[in-house]
C-alpha cells in the first residue's frame, strides 16, 4: 500500500429499515430520519439519512480493506448535501500517507454526481 492508492469502493443503499435500526442503535430517533410524513411537511422529498450514518460507512470501508485488527485514532468529514432514504451511496477513498505503523486516507461519498460528504482517516495497523 501506498500513497495514491484507491480503496475498494463501499455502495450501499439506505433504506427506512436500514435508518430505524441505526436510529435504534444510536438513540437518535427524530422522526425526520424515519416518518415521510414529517420530513415532507418540511419541505424534503423524503426521510433524511442520520449524517453519522455517513461517518459509519466510510469508517466499514476502512475496517473492511484494512482488517479487524487496524484501529481507526481519527476520523473527521463534512456534510456537503443531504441524503435521503432509498438513494445509494458511494464511498471512496485514496491513500494520502503510509507510516510505519499508520495510514491515512481522504474520503468523499456520494450520491450520483453529487458529493454528499468528505473527510479524513487515520488508522493505526
Amino acid at each position: 500500500m501506498k500513497a495514491g492508492d484507491a480503496l475498494p469502493p463501499l455502495e450501499r443503499t439506505i433504506t427506512i429499515a436500514d435508518m430505524v435500526a441505526y436510529a435504534g442503535a444510536t438513540w437518535d430517533h427524530h422522526r425526520m430520519h424515519y416518518d415521510r410524513q414529517v420530513s415532507e411537511a418540511a419541505g424534503l422529498p423524503g426521510p433524511v439519512v442520520d449524517g453519522q450514518a455517513l461517518g459509519a460507512l466510510m469508517a466499514e470501508q476502512l475496517i473492511d480493506h484494512l482488517g479487524p485488527r487496524a484501529f481507526i485514532t481519527h476520523l473527521s468529514f463534512r456534510f456537503r448535501s443531504m441524503v435521503f432514504a432509498g438513494e445509494t451511496v458511494r464511498c471512496e477513498a485514496e491513500v494520502t500517507e503510509v507510516g510505519e505503523e499508520h495510514v491515512s486516507t481522504e474520503h468523499k461519498v456520494t450520491v450520483g454526481e453529487r458529493v454528499a460528504a468528505t473527510g479524513s482517516a487515520r488508522v493505526r495497523l
